[in-house]
C-alpha cells in the first residue's frame, strides 16, 4: 500500500495526540489495498463531534453534526471526520432516523454497506477488518456486511451501489447479496433521480459495465423501463449476430469509458422494438428507429436530470448514429458543417462502436471510418471553412447590400453551403458577387 497523504496523517496524529482513536475508513482503504489512488479520504474516530471541532479551531466545519460528521480543511484537501456511530431505524429507506455515538470501531464498521468498504487503517498501517473485506477484495467479491436484506432495506440506493462496485472493480456479486438486491430492486423507485444518475454514470464507466448490465437487467429496468423490451429481442437481420440488448452491451463495451458516450450507446437502439418490421423474405428492419430512440432517450435524460450539455450531446449522437455520411470530402464537410468538429468526432466513435457490435463479417466499416477521420483531419489541417465564423463575409456585408431581416441569415447559410460543397471558394469578392445576384429588389 502507498502511504496515507501527509495532510490526512496530520489529522489522524492530532486526534491520536489528544487521546482518541482515529482511522482512515471506507473507500480510501479499499482503494489503497487495490493499489489505486483514492479520490478522497474519510476518517472515523472515537472523538465526539464537539471534541473534533475543538481540536481543529478555524479549520473544522460542522457539516453533519447530527450524524457525527465534521469536515476538517487541510492545505491539500478537506477530510470528513465522523464519530464512531450506530444507526437507528431507516424509515425513509435512505437515511437513519437517528444515530447513537459509540466508542467501538467494530460497531461503526458493522453499519456499513459492503465488506470491502468496512475496513479501517491507522497511522501505523494496522488494518481493522472484522467482516472479511480484504479476503473479499482478493476474491473479487461484493458482499453485504451482515444480512443483505437488512442492508438494502436500510438504504435502497445500496442496491445500485452494489452493482456499481461490481462494474467499477470488475468483481462479481456474492450469491446471497445478488439474490437480495434483485429481491429489493423495487425500492429504487423511492430514490431521488439525481442519486440514481450519479451511480449509473459511474457504473457505465466501469470496465465491467457490460457484464453487470447483462447479469442484472431487471435491476436497471426499475428506473430505465425503456430498456427492458431490448432484452432478448431477435433482430432477424444478417448484419446482427446479437439480439438488441446484447448488441447494446457490446457497443457500450466498444466505446471509450466516458459518461456521455456510454450513455449514448446504452440508449442508441432503444427505439428498435417499436420500429420492427419483417419484409417478405423474413428479414427484420427498424426503419425510423433513430428518431424513436431519440424520443425515448430524451425522456430518460430528463427523468434522471442530466444537465443540458449532456442531453444535447447524447440526443444528437442518438439521432445521427445510423445516418449515412459519405466518405468523401464533400460528405465529411457537410457533416462538419452540421455538427462541428467535436460532435462529428463523437459521432465517428459512436459509429465505430456500433459497427463493432455487429456480426463479424460486417465489421469492415472500420476501414471506412478510418477514411472518414482522415478526411476530417485533412479538412481541418487546411483550415477549410465549415462555419459562419470562418466565412469570408458576414451579416454587415449583406446588410450594406440591401439584405434585411431573415434574408441575411438565409443568404449567409446559402453561401456557406456553397463553400462547404466546393461550389464557391471562400473568397470575399466571389461571395459578395454571388450575394449580389441574390439581392432582393428594393
Amino acid at each position: 500500500m502507498s502511504g496515507i497523504p501527509p495532510s490526512v496523517r496530520r489529522v489522524l496524529e492530532t486526534l491520536e495526540g489528544a487521546g482518541y482513536e482515529a482511522w482512515c475508513v471506507g473507500g480510501c482503504v479499499r482503494d489503497q489495498l487495490l493499489g489505486r489512488v483514492p479520490d478522497d479520504w474519510d476518517v472515523t474516530t472515537s472523538a465526539l463531534p464537539e471534541e473534533t471541532l475543538c481540536l481543529f479551531p478555524g479549520r473544522a466545519l460542522p457539516t453533519g453534526l447530527r450524524h457525527g460528521t465534521v469536515t476538517v480543511r487541510t492545505e491539500a484537501m478537506s477530510v470528513e471526520v465522523t464519530t464512531y456511530r450506530c444507526d437507528g431505524a431507516y424509515t425513509d429507506g435512505r437515511h437513519p432516523d437517528s444515530v447513537t455515538f459509540t466508542r467501538s470501531l467494530t460497531e461503526d464498521l458493522r453499519r456499513r454497506d459492503f465488506t470491502v468498504n468496512a475496513m479501517a487503517l491507522d497511522l501505523r498501517g494496522r488494518l481493522e477488518d472484522p467482516f472479511g473485506g480484504r479476503a473479499d477484495l482478493e476474491a473479487g467479491i461484493v458482499r453485504c456486511v451482515g444480512e443483505p436484506d437488512v442492508r438494502f432495506r436500510e438504504d435502497a440506493l445500496r442496491v445500485l451501489r452494489g452493482v456499481r462496485f461490481a462494474a467499477v472493480l470488475g468483481f462479481s456479486v456474492e450469491s446471497a447479496t445478488a439474490e437480495s438486491l434483485r429481491r429489493n430492486r423495487g425500492m429504487l423507485e423511492n430514490i431521488a433521480a439525481e442519486r440514481i444518475r450519479v451511480e449509473l454514470v459511474k457504473l457505465l464507466c466501469g470496465a465491467g459495465a457490460a457484464g453487470v448490465l447483462r447479469e442484472y437487467p431487471e435491476v436497471f429496468g426499475v428506473f430505465l423501463p425503456e430498456l427492458m423490451p431490448l432484452v432478448g429481442f431477435d433482430q432477424r437481420n444478417r448484419h446482427h449476430c446479437f439480439d438488441v440488448w446484447e448488441h447494446t452491451l457490446h457497443s457500450v463495451e466498444a466505446i471509450a469509458p466516458e459518461a456521455d458516450l456510454r450513455m449514448t450507446m446504452l440508449l442508441h437502439d432503444a427505439g428498435k422494438p417499436l420500429c420492427f418490421t419483417l419484409d417478405a423474405e423474413g428479414n427484420g428492419h427498424f426503419y425510423g428507429h433513430p428518431a424513436v430512440s431519440r424520443e425515448l432517450a430524451a425522456d430518460v435524460l430528463s427523468r434522471l436530470k442530466f444537465d443540458g450539455r449532456s442531453r444535447e450531446r447524447i440526443l444528437t449522437l442518438v439521432e445521427w448514429h445510423d445516418r449515412n455520411i459519405p466518405r468523401t470530402e464533400r460528405g465529411i464537410a457537410r457533416a462538419l458543417r452540421a455538427l462541428g468538429e467535436e460532435r462529428l468526432r463523437d459521432l465517428l466513435a459512436v459509429k465505430r462502436a456500433d459497427n463493432l457490435a455487429q456480426a463479424p463479417e460486417f465489421r469492415s466499416m472500420q476501414g471506412e471510418l478510418d477514411r472518414a477521420e482522415a478526411l476530417l483531419d485533412g479538412l481541418l489541417a487546411r483550415d477549410a471553412c465549415f462555419s459562419l465564423r470562418q466565412l469570408a463575409v458576414n451579416g454587415r456585408d449583406l446588410t450594406e447590400r440591401g439584405f434585411r431581416g431573415k434574408a441575411v441569415g438565409a443568404e449567409l447559410a446559402r453561401l456557406l453551403d456553397a463553400v462547404v460543397d466546393g461550389d464557391l471558394p471562400n473568397e470575399r469578392t466571389v461571395l459578395l458577387a454571388a450575394a449580389e445576384r441574390e439581392r432582393p429588389e428594393p
